[in-house]
C-alpha cells in the first residue's frame, strides 16, 4: 500500500475511535450512543459525508498539545433523512467530554453556513460538558459565533436540536434559540448554573435531574418542546417531525398524494356535552379531522390549557392550535399564550397553514397571572396571529368570551376563514356572569333571587349564546354542522393555498416580548 494513502487511513480510523474503546464502553453503559451511532441511525444509510474529519485543536496551554484527537470532538457533515438533504452536527462526549473548543465551534458553524447558503435543515445533536475549560475565551468566542449564526438562520432554514447528555452553561442558549428542542429521559439535562453552584448561591439542593432533566423542561420550563425514552426514540422523533416541514422558508412542506372522498366523520356530533360547563377532550376533535394517526403534538406537557402541533389534513402539512376544556376549561393563561404564540410564529415562518380549534372561556383570572404578566403574554399570541400570513382557519366549536374570542385567530385579526359548530357561544362573556351584571336590580329586588336569576341566563343565553348574531354580522362565514368539519377544512385550505399578502415596508415589528 502507498505509504501517503496509509497514512490516510490511519487518521480516518483514530477520528472513528473517538475517544476510544474504554470511553465508549462508559457512553453505551449510560444507554447512550456514540456521535456517529447517533448520526449513522438519523441518516438514510450510506448518505452521511464527513467534513473536518481530520481537524484537531490549536490549543498549547496546560499540556494541550500532547492530547489531540481527530474531529476535535464534534462530528459533522451533510446527509439525507428519508430522501431530503439535512446538514448535521454531534457532539462527541468521548472526546473531552464533547466540551466545545475553538475549532469545534468552526466545525459547526461551517455546516451551518452551507446549510444557510444551499437552503436545508441543520440538526444538532448535543452532548457536551461545556465550553471547553483550557481555553478560556476563545470557547467562549465560538459559543457566541454560533449563536449568531442561530439567529441569522431563525425564520430561513429549520433548526432542531436534540439534547442527547448534558448542557449545561453558555451551551444552553444555542438549542434555546433554535426551532425545536427535544429531550431524552434520563440521560439529558440543560442549566445555566448546576447544582453545585445552586448549593452554593441559595443553599438549595437540587438534582441534575431536577434541575434540568428532559421532564422538568417538558413540564415546567417549555424548553424541551418533546421528549424521548432514549437515543432512539429520540431519532426517530426528529425524523417525524423534519416530516411536517419544508427544506426552508422559500418551499412549502411536501404534500402527499390524497383524494377527496367521504370526509363525513360522525364522530364529531355528539362529541361537544349537552352541559356547556362539562369538559371534554379537544383531541377527540382534533382526531376527527386529521388525516389518521397524523398528529404530532409539541409541548404536550407543558401548558395543557393549550394543545399545539403538526398534523396532516388531505395530505397537506397543517399547524394546528387548539383549546383543551379537559385542563383550566381551555382558558389563556401565561404559559399557554407564550406556547401558542412560539407555535405561530413557526409555522407563519415556515409556510405551515393554521387551524385554530377555540373553546375558550376567557383569561385565566387571579394574583399570579397579572403579577406574571398575562396582560403582554397575551398580547404575544394576539400580535403573533395578527402578524401571520399563511392560511388562517378557525372553527369555534363551543365558547368564545370576552377579549379571548378576539385573539383566538378572529376574524378581526386577520382570519381568512372563521367557522362555528352550533354548540359555539360566541359573546363578551357567559350567561350567568353577563345576568348578574346586566339584571343586578332586577335579581335582587326579585322575591326569589334565584329563580330570577336561572329566567335571566336563559333570556340572555337565548339571545347571545349561539353563532348566529356573529354569522349575521360576517364575523362567522359558516355555521357548519361537526361531521362536515373535515370536508370543509381540506376543501377551505385547498382553496388558500395560493394566498399572499404584501406586508408594510418596515425593519420589523416590535413584538411584546
Amino acid at each position: 500500500m502507498d505509504p501517503r494513502l496509509k497514512k490516510l487511513e490511519e487518521r480516518e480510523a483514530l477520528a472513528h475511535r473517538g475517544g476510544g474503546k474504554r470511553r465508549i464502553d462508559k457512553q453505551h453503559a449510560k444507554k447512550k450512543l456514540t456521535a456517529r451511532e447517533r448520526i449513522d441511525y438519523l441518516l438514510d444509510e450510506g448518505s452521511f459525508e464527513e467534513m473536518g474529519v481530520l481537524v484537531t485543536h490549536r490549543s498549547t496551554d496546560f499540556g494541550m498539545e500532547k492530547k489531540q484527537y481527530f474531529g476535535d470532538g464534534v462530528v459533522t457533515g451533510y446527509g439525507t433523512i428519508n430522501g431530503r438533504l439535512v446538514y448535521v452536527y454531534a457532539q462527541d462526549f468521548t472526546v473531552f467530554g464533547g466540551a466545545l473548543s475553538e475549532t469545534h465551534a468552526e466545525k459547526i458553524c461551517k455546516v451551518m453556513d452551507l446549510a444557510v447558503k444551499v437552503g436545508a435543515p441543520i440538526i444538532g445533536l448535543n452532548d457536551s460538558g461545556g465550553a471547553r475549560i483550557q481555553e478560556g475565551v476563545r470557547s467562549l468566542g465560538g459559543y457566541a459565533d454560533i449563536f449568531y449564526r442561530n439567529v441569522q438562520a431563525s425564520g430561513v432554514i429549520p433548526q432542531l436540536s436534540a439534547i442527547m447528555g448534558p448542557c449545561a452553561g453558555g451551551a444552553v442558549y444555542s438549542p434555546a434559540m433554535t426551532d425545536f428542542t427535544l429531550m431524552v429521559e434520563e440521560t439529558s439535562y440543560m442549566f445555566v448554573t448546576g447544582p453545585n453552584v445552586v448549593k452554593t448561591v441559595t443553599n438549595e439542593e437540587v438534582t441534575s435531574e431536577e434541575l434540568g432533566g428532559a421532564n422538568t423542561h417538558a413540564s415546567k420550563s417549555g424548553v424541551a418542546h418533546c421528549t424521548s425514552a432514549n437515543d432512539v426514540e429520540c431519532m426517530e422523533d426528529l425524523k417525524k417531525l423534519l416530516g411536517y416541514l419544508p427544506q426552508n422558508n422559500k418551499e412549502v412542506s411536501e404534500k402527499l398524494p390524497y383524494e377527496l372522498k367521504d370526509e363525513v366523520r360522525e364522530v364529531l356530533k355528539d362529541i361537544i356535552p349537552e352541559n356547556p360547563n362539562k369538559p371534554y377532550d379537544m383531541h377527540g376533535v382534533i382526531k376527527g379531522i386529521i388525516d389518521e394517526d397524523s398528529f404530532f403534538e409539541i409541548h404536550k406537557d407543558f401548558a395543557e390549557n393549550m394543545i399545539v402541533g403538526f398534523a396532516r389534513l388531505g395530505g397537506r402539512s397543517i399547524g394546528i392550535i387548539a383549546n383543551q376544556p379537559m385542563f383550566l376549561a381551555g382558558v389563556l393563561g401565561v404559559k399557554s399564550s407564550i406556547k401558542a404564540a412560539r407555535f405561530t410564529r413557526f409555522c407563519d415562518a415556515f409556510n405551515i397553514p393554521l387551524l385554530v380549534l377555540v373553546d375558550v372561556p376567557g383569561f385565566l383570572p387571579g394574583t399570579d397571572q397579572e403579577w406574571n404578566g398575562i396582560i403582554v403574554h397575551g398580547a404575544k399570541l394576539l400580535y403573533a396571529l395578527s402578524e401571520a400570513t399563511v392560511p388562517r382557519v378557525t372553527v369555534i366549536t363551543r365558547k368564545a368570551y370576552g377579549g379571548a374570542y378576539d385573539v383566538m385567530n378572529s376574524k378581526h385579526i386577520g382570519a381568512d376563514f372563521n367557522y362555528a359548530w352550533p354548540t359555539a357561544e360566541i359573546a363578551v362573556m357567559g350567561a350567568k356572569g353577563a345576568s348578574e351584571i346586566i339584571f343586578k336590580r332586577e335579581i335582587t329586588e326579585a322575591d326569589d333571587p334565584t329563580a330570577k336569576l336561572a329566567e335571566k341566563e336563559a333570556e340572555y343565553a337565548e339571545k347571545f349564546a349561539h353563532p348566529y348574531r356573529a354569522a349575521r354580522r360576517g364575523f362567522i362565514d359558516e355555521v357548519i354542522r361537526p361531521e362536515n368539519t373535515r370536508r370543509k377544512l381540506i376543501k377551505t385550505f385547498s382553496m388558500l393555498e395560493g394566498k399572499e399578502v404584501v406586508k408594510p415596508d418596515r425593519k420589523h415589528g416590535n413584538i411584546p416580548l
